[in-house]
């Protein structure tokens, strides 16, 4: 039996500076997907063409994957132009229209934590999505350093700590495991 629908949704966070809070936020898609439940995730300064853009076609219509962002990586070295906010600020809204549209029960807001590091999204505009949330919906904030403010407001917080990673011996991203 397929049951549908949340009672109540809450707020999680996957933070930290090791690979996983994406994948998390996927995997929960797809548990999700076996009980009826609808995601929407919206991610946030990405635009390259990962492997979760095939997946999440094949897995219509519980999930659907927008992308609000270029091809090409923001980093402290190369930071985030005018294009960038903008691109930003409409997958914000888009974003927070999926959340209130009752067409969907998990709204993941893919990679917020990093588009608040780089100013792209403020820190009153997460916690209005937090605050301003339905009840049924749960709603996930993935991405390296979340705001403390985020931290508190949110009810599960999960940290993925690097301990080892290949990256260092120069292994380049693979195929249906890192993209």
């Amino acid at each position: 039996m397929v049951l549908t629908g949340l009672e109540k949704g809450y707020v999680q966070v996957y933070t930290g500076n090791s690979k996983g809070k994406t994948t998390a936020a996927l995997g929960l898609a797809f548990r999700a997907m076996g009980r009826g439940l609808k995601t929407y995730i919206g991610q946030f300064m990405k635009g390259q063409k990962y492997s979760e853009l095939k997946s999440a076609e094949m897995c219509k219509p519980y999930i659907t994957i927008e992308q609000y962002g270029k091809d090409t990586f923001i980093h402290v070295q190369n930071p985030p132009l005018e294009e960038d906010v903008k691109m930003a600020r409409e997958g914000l809204e888009k974003a927070k229209k999926a959340m209130n549209s009752g067409a969907y029960d998990i709204i993941v807001f893919d990679e917020i934590n990093t588009a608040h590091f780089f100013n792209l999204i403020t820190i009153e505009e997460m916690l209005e999505i937090i605050n301003s949330k339905p009840d049924q919906v749960e709603v996930i904030f993935t991405g390296r350093y979340a705001p403390q403010e985020i931290i508190e407001a949110a009810d599960l917080v999960t940290e993925m700590l690097e301990i080892k990673h290949y990256y260092t011996k120069d292994v380049p991203a693979r195929d249906g495991i890192e993209r």
